[in-house]
């Protein structure tokens, strides 16, 4: 895992430009502490921020190979699971390796297979690649979009970085941000490509882009394909576990200390037991780390999101599995301090965060970086395997727009509540969203024969699959690379993905509940408690202190004379909700004052050029 950036100007020499290089690599210092480096050829300069995982001495980046025709220079963030089998492969082929790393893997493979490379990879990894055979930059994102890569063209060529920050460090790069990149700060849609800042754009997921004098060329190399499932439902599970016993052995391999994250719900408790039963074979205790929030278990109250706290049953499996385990338990005022939403908003770059949920996942994150530096994630496995409330609510099933949308204002809040009246007009988000959902649907490919209903169901699993997860993987990402912390997301395997998306919905959902492939392919290694357990998604404070705690930092912003965020934010919203009782304040208005919060804390720290027209 590390930060990546890089410019490439076919009108000059680039080394003359080494402090503007520098001052880009930079930025990403928190996603890589170990080491740096930057490498110029010519018209082009890399550079790399190296947090470092596998072969501590032999990874270090920039990483060149010579051949008789050029330089070809790679910078790399990530990891290649599959990395020894394609090593075997190209020694057999004569190529000799100086390193032990993952990146020689990837840039010798580059040069015996060129962007043909692309598709032999499994893994997480967004790179960069200068072929100085060819005069060409080749820019690589994984399947998933698990780790995130953006580009900016330029009049001769083209910035790109790990993180927009990256690229805005550059003065080539302006930092404006439109009508269409407001739109997608308040709606959660995630477009691809999007990268809300004007003449930025993401390499979209399982896409090479490519560089040359001639201009920018795109390549799709993976795509979410509708196949014909044949399995039974016996034959279903069973794959599903022999995948996931091999994606788990996969992602434990680390040369540094490593864990997992443990919320007690299906997903991360069958992770967390697959890797303790894999890492017991070898005489390891795995470590596992759960967040908490004081009084939480205590004082509990359910509703139609969480039904019961996590905590006994992180202990659950804790015990079980017989894990080196640590609840990491926080309190409002740190939920609350402006300085963690400011950390999380600069790892962001945009202001378009879950509130409390966000500082919570930094701050536990920042806790576990003290103890480890590669965690496994139970992410998206809500999204491959159909856990969310939203796959059988018959509302949202029936809905024409993304299915999270149609209770998230129930649960969330109504960010168009937020804005000015005025702006909510130009902005005409349900316009946004309905164009947003028909581009989204429109190439999903029916099987034949396939009911109405489980077409349907099909969709919604896609947009989960293409455009809700990368909401979430983005935020893990980020989240964790502010504080040097590695997460590997197992669930988003594209093997596993692949395999579940094609079975029918009535063999994922076989048992009438959620994730049912999923439970039975894990049964053996869960607690009966966790077996049996109704999904609870990621916690949130129930404290009503988080919340009389933003009133008053949004007081203060109210107090603040001429500030900007009033030039998007409703003023006499947020001075009401700013004024209630703490009874009064729903889950609505708490939500208008976080993002009250993130959008003025964004403002002050990037100083972006706002077109509100």
């Amino acid at each position: 895992m590390c930060g990546i950036t890089g410019w490439v100007s076919f009108d000059r020499d680039l080394g003359a430009a080494s402090g503007t290089l520098e001052a880009m690599t930079e930025t990403m210092s928190c996603r890589g502490p170990d080491d740096r480096g930057t490498w110029f050829g010519g018209p082009v300069g890399l550079g790399h921020r190296r947090l470092a995982i596998i072969d501590l001495p032999g990874g270090r980046q920039p990483m060149t190979v010579e051949t008789p025709n050029g330089t070809v220079a790679l910078v790399y963030s990530g990891e290649t699971y599959n990395f020894t089998e394609l090593r075997r492969e190209l020694a057999a082929r004569g190529h000799r390796f100086t390193t032990e790393s993952d990146t020689e893997v990837v840039l010798r493979g580059y040069v015996e297979w060129g962007e043909a490379l692309a598709e032999r990879l499994n893994g997480m990894y967004a790179f960069a690649i200068w072929d100085g055979r060819h005069d060409k930059l080749v820019m690589v994102r994984d399947r998933m979009g698990i780790k995130p890569f953006y580009y900016y063209e330029t009049s001769d060529g083209v910035l790109f970085g790990s993180e927009p920050k990256a690229i805005l460090a550059n003065p080539l790069a302006r930092a404006r941000v439109g009508t269409d990149g407001l739109r997608e700060l308040f709606t959660v849609v995630k477009t691809p490509g999007h990268a809300v800042w004007e003449g930025m754009r993401e390499v979209e997921p399982g896409t090479v882009v490519t560089v040359d004098r001639s201009g920018l060329r795109r390549h799709v190399y993976w795509t979410l394909e509708t196949r014909p499932h044949t399995d039974d439902r016996d034959a279903s599970i069973a794959k599903v576990r022999e995948l996931l016993d091999d994606i788990v052995r996969r992602q434990l391999v680390s040369d540094v200390p490593r864990c997992t994250l443990l919320s007690g719900g299906l997903d991360s408790s069958a992770m967390t037991a697959l890797a303790a039963r894999q890492l017991a074979e070898a005489g390891e205790t795995v470590r596992s780390f759960a967040v908490d929030f004081v009084g939480q278990t205590d004082n509990f109250v359910a509703d139609e999101l969480r039904g019961t706290p996590d905590t006994p049953f992180v202990h659950d499996v804790a015990e079980l599995a017989g894990t080196e385990h640590r609840d990491i338990v926080l309190d409002s005022d740190a939920l609350a301090d402006p300085e963690v939403r400011a950390k999380m908003i600069r790892a962001r770059d945009i202001p378009m965060g879950f509130g409390d949920m966000d500082a919570s996942l930094y701050l536990l994150f920042r806790s576990i970086r003290e103890h480890s530096t590669v965690a496994l994630s139970g992410e998206s496995a809500d999204e491959v395997f159909g856990g969310y409330l939203q796959f059988f609510d018959e509302q949202a099933r029936a809905a024409d727009t993304f299915p999270w949308l149609v209770k998230f204002a129930d649960h969330f809040g109504d960010d168009a509540g937020v804005l000015r009246p005025d702006l909510s007009g130009t902005l005409d988000l349900d316009a946004y969203v309905k164009e947003g959902y028909a581009t989204a649907v429109a190439g999903i490919r029916r099987l034949d024969g396939e009911s109405d209903f489980e077409y349907r169901m099909r969709k919604i699993s896609h947009l989960h699959l293409t455009r809700f997860v990368r909401v979430l993987l983005d935020r893990k990402d980020r989240a964790s690379m502010a504080v040097g912390l590695e997460v590997r997301v197992p669930f988003c395997d594209h093997r596993l993905v692949e395999y579940v998306y094609n079975a029918p919905w009535a063999l994922k959902s076989f048992d009438g509940r959620e994730k049912s492939l999923l439970r039975e392919a894990t049964a053996d290694v869960l607690p009966r408690s966790v077996y049996d357990r109704v999904k609870s998604p990621y916690p949130s404070t129930q404290d009503p202190k988080y919340a009389v705690a933003l009133q008053g930092h949004v007081k203060d912003l109210l107090a603040t004379p001429g500030h900007p965020v009033f030039e998007l934010v409703d003023r006499e919203g947020a001075a009401r909700a700013a004024s209630w009782d703490a009874p009064q304040i729903t889950q609505a208005s708490r939500r208008g004052l976080e993002r009250t919060l993130d959008l003025a804390i964004w403002l002050d720290l990037y100083k972006p050029d706002l077109a509100l027209s």
